[in-house]
């Protein structure tokens, strides 16, 4: 955000030169306002490539491996009913 906020102040600075010290001729304020344009894009062009990315980690993270054991619902016969307990699986 420092990069950007110098950035944008360079550029004003350098647009409020080049008027400042334009003449009165249309050719040369053309050329002045090209010229500070093309030198205003290298400024911010160069702010935005070194800034850093948006996202807070890593792009590519390998996930982890799956816990060898899990617990799955298993129903059973009590003598009177039906029923469920959880029961520990290992793979």
């Amino acid at each position: 955000m420092k990069m950007t906020f110098v950035a944008i102040a360079a550029v004003a600075t350098i647009a409020a030169g080049s008027l400042a010290t334009t003449p009165a001729s249309a050719q040369r304020g053309l050329g002045a306002a090209v010229a500070g344009g093309i030198i205003g894009g290298a400024i911010v062009g160069g702010a935005i490539a070194s800034s850093r990315p948006a996202y807070g980690g890593p792009v590519y993270v390998e996930d982890a491996p799956p816990p060898p054991c899990r617990f799955v619902r298993q129903r059973f016969w009590d003598g009177y009913a039906w029923r469920f307990r959880r029961v520990e699986v290992c793979d």
